[in-house]
């Protein structure tokens, strides 16, 4: 009579079935599905005729946004500094 453990190492170590297919190079396509640089500039340029584009007021507004945030953190991060600055000096001389 096979014991327990025994009957797992002998389960862990059995394979079902044939061995799966192994690729070449996993991960990357053939060498038959590359396409050619003009057609890849093709496709770009059929894609960026899709994009939706901002329009004048959009843009600065979105720029505008940008450049408060950055400015605010700039400030929340110096300030900090500034602070742990003087709380360092205040207990280490």
């Amino acid at each position: 009579m096979v014991t327990g453990t025994a009957q797992v190492r002998i389960l862990a170590t059995q394979t079902r079935g044939s061995a799966a297919e192994k690729r070449d190079r996993p991960g990357r396509p053939a060498r038959s599905a590359r396409t050619t640089p003009a057609v890849f500039i093709r496709q770009i340029v059929a894609e960026l005729r899709k994009v939706i584009w901002p329009t004048r007021h959009e843009l600065i507004t979105y720029t505008t946004v940008a450049l408060v945030f950055v400015v605010v953190m700039v400030a929340i991060v110096t300030s900090l500094d500034y602070g742990f600055t003087k709380l360092v000096f205040a207990v280490f001389g």
